[in-house]
């Protein structure tokens, strides 16, 4: 089984900074992909970054040069590193872990997971 676990929201002024971690643990797994996506009050859930497991990036235009993804593949842990936020940034914030677990020898299968998310308010 796998968990994905976020940590690191919380309340900050406009301008300032956060860093979410997500740590995904379990048995026998690697890891794909990872996303964090967030999902304000009223509005479906968005895409906010990407990264592979070769290190290849990706952020949608409104986080663009504001924040940063990375991956330490060692500790299982994705970083989104959030500076300058602005008030339109307040969501929950979930870590979409994809990944592929080992049953055996060439037994295995591909899955997404969820983490349970962490918020994030912006004040003005």
């Amino acid at each position: 089984q796998v968990q994905v676990v976020e940590s690191g929201g919380g309340l900050v002024q406009a301008g300032g900074s956060l860093r979410l971690s997500c740590v995904v643990s379990g048995n026998s797994f690697t890891i794909n992909d990872m996303d964090w996506y967030r999902q304000a009050p009223g509005l479906q859930r968005e895409l906010v970054a990407t990264i592979t497991s070769g290190g290849n990036t990706y952020y949608t235009d409104s986080v663009k040069d504001r924040f940063t993804i990375s991956l330490d593949s060692a500790k299982n842990t994705v970083y989104l590193q959030m500076n300058s936020l602005k008030p339109e940034d307040t969501a929950v914030y979930y870590c979409y872990a994809h990944v592929r677990v080992y049953l055996g020898v060439n037994n295995f299968y591909d899955y997404d997971y969820w983490g349970q998310g962490t918020q994030v308010t912006v004040s003005s």
